[in-house]
């Protein structure tokens, strides 16, 4: 049996101070202390000597990896789900919700069936790889105006219906939903999937303020990539973007690569969110991440990953390849905010946002290891054993 250990000189997102961080045997979190604390004063000790800790990220958008795009899983490929998630873990990711873009109704079937799957065999597992947490459906409830890469002839108009048609026996597997409120005529879809568990995202829409504001007061919780695939924030008519910022206990996710949003506009979003209490980091990436450069497909269509950037043969931005982390490295390189804000945006925020605890007593002791560099901000997973 492995032996209890202190950490000492730490410094963790939302804490002060430097703190002692008590493991116990089955490397879990057993108390977190301030730095000068005589506690456990015969445990081993293991000095960080002053660098930031974390969990690590929880990325709640990213369409696929290693070449395979999730709407395209099936029985036969549900070993590639491994690979992926192996892939993320060693990216610094602990769990993630694999994003179904707009598909084909059966597309969306035979993809949740095989990610229930691997939850299941993911119960039982101990091997290091990120964990996934259910399903995030973007789409096919989108305004046909803001799809952007999105296929419009799969586009459906949402109704209790259609909604009960996409999930189902899937029901259980799918964590968000992102949707178009204003296409909601009824007001019945968002109160319904709330009373299963379905966490509510709006995006890829047009909604003015009273129609978001009608969306969060039935439900809704949260945006998908702010400024993206909706309308900007206007001086006279701020829209769903500008009623989602004053929305206590609304999220917005945002993709920090330079590409979907103006550094200068996510400082203007993390200011008026208050930081990681309104706004979590995703990557949104594509299947290709973790791949070259080159030419890849997406559906029926082609797409051209160039620097870590995606887009379609007209040159709509697709997406990227860039992982969750990179996000928050971007931050501090812009100067957008603090190494603990940029963080936390990716470790501690998305967990809020899904109602789970972040780096706190009873966690396992998963953690990366925050360094400034010449490079810039670098993390490592901290491996306790190897580092005694």
């Amino acid at each position: 049996m492995l032996k209890p250990l202190k950490i000492i000189n730490a410094r963790l997102p939302g804490y002060s101070e430097q703190q002692q961080i008590i493991i116990d045997e089955q490397r879990f979190i057993k108390d977190i202390l301030v730095n000068t604390s005589n506690s456990y004063a015969n445990l081993p000790i293991l000095d960080i000597e002053g660098d930031w800790l974390s969990l690590g990220g929880v990325d709640l958008q990213i369409n696929g990896g290693l070449g395979l795009a999730f709407p395209d899983l099936r029985a036969k490929n549900i070993s590639y789900l491994h690979k992926i998630a192996t892939f993320l873990w060693e990216n610094g990711v602990d769990a993630f919700l694999p994003t179904l873009v707009t598909t084909s109704v059966n597309n969306i079937h035979q993809s949740l069936s095989v990610i229930e799957d691997f939850m299941a065999i993911q119960a039982s597992d101990p091997t290091k790889s990120a964990k996934i947490l259910g399903a995030h459906l973007e789409g096919p409830f989108l305004n046909h105006e803001k799809r952007g890469a999105h296929p419009s002839q799969h586009l459906l108009t949402p109704s209790l219906e259609t909604v009960q048609w996409i999930l189902d026996r899937y029901a259980n597997v799918v964590k968000i939903i992102t949707l178009a409120p204003e296409l909601d005529l009824t007001g019945e879809v968002i109160p319904y999937l709330r009373s299963l568990g379905i966490i509510v995202s709006l995006g890829h829409s047009q909604a003015s303020v009273k129609e978001a504001r009608q969306a969060f007061a039935l439900g809704a919780t949260m945006v998908t990539h702010a400024f993206n695939a909706m309308p900007p924030l206007h001086h006279r008519r701020p829209g769903l973007l500008g009623e989602a910022i004053l929305q206590e206990g609304v999220y917005c996710g945002v993709i920090a690569d330079g590409q979907h949003v103006s550094p200068l506009m996510i400082n203007i979003l993390l200011r008026a969110s208050h930081y990681e209490q309104g706004v979590f980091l995703v990557s949104d990436a594509l299947a290709p991440i973790g791949l070259e450069d080159g030419i890849y497909p997406w559906d029926n269509r082609q797409m051209e990953v160039k620097n870590g950037t995606a887009r379609l043969a007209d040159k709509t931005l697709a997406g990227t390849t860039l992982s969750l982390l990179v996000g928050a490295q971007n931050l501090v390189k812009w100067g957008v905010c603090e190494i603990e804000q940029a963080i936390a945006l990716a470790t501690e925020a998305p967990r809020k946002a899904l109602g789970l605890k972040g780096l706190s007593i009873g966690q396992s002791a998963n953690f990366l290891r925050w360094q400034t560099e010449k490079s810039g901000l670098n993390w490592q997973r901290l491996t306790i054993n190897s580092d005694l």
